[in-house]
């Protein structure tokens, strides 16, 4: 009876799929997917964007293990989508799935914004947690709850929009993995450009801080629409992936066990072709790491806006929005034209090729950068300058090197690199021994009568272009700096103040006096420069304050553009498209069909795979310069390429939907067996009956 049944819910199915609402060729279903995907991606990267400054700023972990926690979410969020393939392909099915693991997602994300409210264990209310062990288990139980959902309905989504297809929309299909790959990157897009900017602003019930609840109750909430339009899914859909999910999978489970043979295998050979994959994500996945740290030594001034470093990653989800429909509705069909046979694998290849391509980019563009990068010290070396503080030039003679003169109220031009640690310097006819630490810059100041005061310089550009300044005051009285809401404090004469962070452009310092007396100094700065500002002794309060300030360049601005970073994000996203949208489309059609969800879990783990190929690399590699490490990981991923287009030329294409429906028809012993049962059935039921009524005969006599 069983068996009839299964067959009846099949029929309805079919039924229930031809007469399943449409709008221009597509399910209705569609919409609801695409924008459930876009919110999704929204929450996910908007939340991310912020994580790590929260792990700093907020619960107050240093850089390594801020990073640390960081890697460790984005590797469980890839890995987690094993899992929810195994609920969703022999448990629940790809809808419940969905649904089940958004509600934990939403959970997550509701937790973190939760943990990032610094009031409620604030009860001094001095704005600075009192039970930062409550904000740091509240935020890893949500950062776990969210790997769980985001990982979990990975492999989900994109396989339940292809069931939504019929056989003979295949095209349509296709459009749909292009539309569903802009509504992730879409969602990146705004999520990435929104998320800072709530972080930046200042929340708080008793006193105001970074603004982390807002930047994580957003991406929450745009979990709770995600959920809404499930909700109307459900409605739309009509169970139709649940019931030709459980229904066909037992069937064949019951009658016909080669089938599930036959599924295995299919599965088996497009994951070993997956095995070279993982390079491609390695090196694409850095851009959020190496890619930044370029970009750190680079001039973000566009003119009408600045770029800061780390928001470049924004280049990727803008081409990506723009290319996605020219390569879907221009270059391919334009290929087609042209007779070529532009398979699935032939695109990936290509894709990893321009992904080695971008690699190769940014290995000439790094070069560049190291030609205008200033020569630090070795960790065998020092490098030293002087600095005069008079107004008359001072000759100055070092052990080993040739004499020089120093201006008055300025520098000697550059610094001079040291081999030893303990030096004779004469300066102005004084001689005095001078000792230096090794890796380390200094300058010397030499004062009146001769003697010198070192100070230690920094030995690196300053991070996220930020520029490093500090005054040196000549002046014969203390002197109070401030920039904005900085202030130095009084300075007293002949003495330096710590080195303080200014943003581009012009900065305007306030200098005063013990007597109230103000000079406000402006300093026009770039992105990544070091400045040492000198007061002189000659420096007087009035209206031409500035004129005798003198500014000493020790660190010069990031002299290439930001700009050129674009090229390689074109080659990276060119490759990403016809990479990972080809690949998501590939992994679905091989895919059988009650394990579709599983390659689509394959898929991800590849993305896992590759950041641990980054760490393995970095950390073995330890190659000295950094455009040395971009060619390594360009010929790795060229030899990779070369692999799976040899892997992907002995690949024969599948039809999984044929192949099941060859199996679906009962093989001829199969027949027999069944004819048999029904006859064996049959006489069985025929002599009961008999038996029965002969009985009944014989009672009627007696």
């Amino acid at each position: 009876m069983t068996f009839y049944f299964i067959f009846a819910d099949e029929e309805r199915n079919t039924k229930k799929a031809k007469n399943r609402p449409s709008c221009l060729g597509y399910p209705v279903s569609i919409f609801f997917i695409v924008v459930n995907e876009f919110c999704e991606r929204f929450s996910y990267y908007g939340m991310k964007a912020v994580l790590v400054l929260y792990f700093k700023y907020f619960i107050g972990w240093d850089n390594d293990l801020s990073t640390t926690i960081y890697h460790t979410f984005v590797a469980l969020c890839y890995l987690t989508p094993i899992l929810g393939a195994i609920i969703a392909d022999s448990w629940l099915g790809k809808f419940k799935t969905i649904v089940y693991l958004s509600i934990v997602y939403t959970i997550g994300q509701v937790i973190m914004a939760i943990s990032a409210i610094h009031d409620i264990t604030d009860t001094n209310r001095d704005g600075t947690p009192d039970n930062m062990t409550f904000h740091t288990a509240m935020s890893m139980l949500g950062l776990i709850l969210i790997a769980l959902g985001t990982g979990g309905i990975k492999p989900c989504v994109a396989a339940f929009g292809g069931d939504q297809f019929e056989e003979h929309q295949e095209k349509q299909r296709s459009t749909f993995f292009s539309i569903f790959y802009l509504s992730i990157n879409a969602g990146s897009l705004l999520s990435t450009l929104i998320t800072p900017i709530l972080r930046a602003q200042e929340c708080g019930i008793y006193s105001k801080q970074s603004c982390f609840p807002l930047a994580f109750g957003v991406p929450a909430a745009l979990m709770v629409v995600a959920l809404s339009k499930l909700q109307q899914l459900w409605s739309t859909c009509i169970y139709f992936d649940i019931c030709v999910h459980r229904s066909y999978s037992h069937r064949h489970s019951v009658f016909l066990p080669k089938l599930l043979i036959a599924q295995v295998k299919m599965v088996l050979k497009v994951l070993f072709l997956y095995i070279p994959l993982p390079m491609f994500w390695a090196l694409f996945d850095q851009q959020g790491s190496r890619w930044t740290l370029q970009a750190t030594t680079m001039d973000g001034n566009f003119g009408a806006f600045i770029i800061q470093p780390d928001q470049m990653q924004i280049v990727n989800p803008i081409l990506i929005v723009i290319m996605v429909p020219i390569l879907d509705s221009a270059v391919y069909p334009l290929i087609k034209k042209c007779g070529l046979n532009f398979t699935p694998l032939r695109r990936m290849t290509v894709g990893m090729l321009l992904a080695a391509l971008a690699f190769v980019a940014a290995a000439l563009l790094q070069i560049q950068i190291d030609r205008t990068v200033p020569n630090f010290p070795s960790s065998s070396q020092t490098q030293v300058k002087f600095l005069n503080l008079e107004n008359t030039p001072v000759p100055v003679v070092v052990e080993g090197q040739e004499p020089f003169v120093v201006p008055g109220f300025n520098s000697s031009n550059n610094y001079m690199t040291l081999d030893t640690e303990n030096v004779t310097v004469s300066a102005g006819g004084r001689n005095a021994t001078a000792y230096f630490q090794k890796e380390s810059r200094h300058t010397v100041l030499i004062n009146a009568d001769g003697m010198l005061q070192t100070l230690n310089d920094i030995t690196e550009k300053p991070n996220q272009g930020m520029n490093a300044i500090r005054f040196v005051n000549g002046f014969r009285s203390h002197l109070n700096f401030s920039v904005k809401s900085d202030h130095l404090g009084p300075i007293a004469p002949l003495q330096v103040s710590d080195y303080f962070s200014v943003t581009h452009g012009k900065a305007s310092f306030t200098i005063v006096n013990e007597e109230g007396q103000t000079c406000h100094y402006i300093l026009q700065l770039g992105f990544g420069s070091s400045y040492t500002v000198l007061i002189p002794n000659t420096f007087t309060f009035g209206e031409s304050c500035t004129e005798n300030i003198k500014a000493i360049q020790d660190i010069n601005p990031n002299d290439i553009h930001m700009a050129w970073q674009v090229i390689q994000y074109f080659l990276m996203t060119c490759g990403e498209v016809v990479f990972s949208v080809t690949g998501l489309d590939f992994s679905y059609s091989q895919a059988p069909s009650n394990m579709k969800s599983v390659l689509q879990a394959g898929w991800l783990l590849t993305v896992a795979v590759g950041n641990i190929i980054v760490l393995i690399v970095a950390e073995a590699g330890s190659l000295p310069e950094q455009w040395a490490e971009y060619v390594l990981f360009a010929c790795l991923l060229v030899a990779v390429s070369i692999i799976f287009a040899v892997m992907a030329y002995f690949y024969t294409y599948m039809d999984p939907a044929e192949i099941e429906a060859k199996f679906m028809e009962l093989e001829p012993d199969d027949k027999k067996r069944k004819e048999l049962e029904m006859m064996t059935k049959d006489n069985l039921a025929y002599v009961n009956n008999e038996t029965s009524n002969n009985t009944d005969v014989k009672q009627t006599k007696i």
